[in-house]
């Protein structure tokens, strides 16, 4: 599994800070903490967890057990370009399986990580309601149908291929 360092920023501190003072003394508030710490980092490393566990007052297991238990919650960052693979019924029965394979292999990680230079994340989902396009996948909201493994060196280099905004 690849894993990324932590790349907070002091901004980015300084408004988890405020979300802190925001909700201090609000009983009930680690929900909303772990939400807007998500929309500042983008995901919720180990370290943005041990920071509200701290804040809190709490234990950093119980703010691990909520960010795990619901799947709003990404413990991984997620790349400028968000590829989601249906493993559906309807595109798995049409090859998705193989189309994952070779988007991993492609892009040198697996289900659920992201690229060291967080372009590229891949993440699996169970229908994105295109089964008449079978088998499908995302970009971003770019939704590709019919894809076959020998279609996605083509689609990466789209992607590939744009200047960093």
């Amino acid at each position: 599994m690849i894993t990324l360092p932590f790349e907070g920023t002091a901004t980015q501190e300084k408004q988890l800070n405020a979300v802190f003072e925001k909700y201090k003394n609000v009983p009930g508030c680690l929900m909303p903490i772990l939400q807007e710490a998500q929309n500042i980092y983008g995901y919720l490393p180990i370290e943005v967890q041990t920071m509200i566990a701290e804040a809190l007052e709490i234990s950093l297991s119980e703010v691990y057990g909520v960010a795990t238990f619901y799947s709003q919650f990404n413990l991984m960052p997620k790349g400028k370009y968000r590829i989601s693979v249906c493993l559906g019924t309807a595109c798995y029965v049409k090859g998705s399986k193989a189309v994952l394979d070779e988007v991993e292999n492609q892009l040198g990680i697996k289900d659920g990580e992201c690229t060291p230079d967080r372009k590229f994340s891949i993440d699996t989902c169970r229908c994105v309601g295109a089964c008449g396009l079978a088998p499908v996948i995302m970009i971003n909201d770019k939704v590709y149908g019919r894809v076959k493994p020998e279609d996605i060196s083509k689609i990466l280099a789209e992607y590939k291929d744009k200047e960093d905004a």
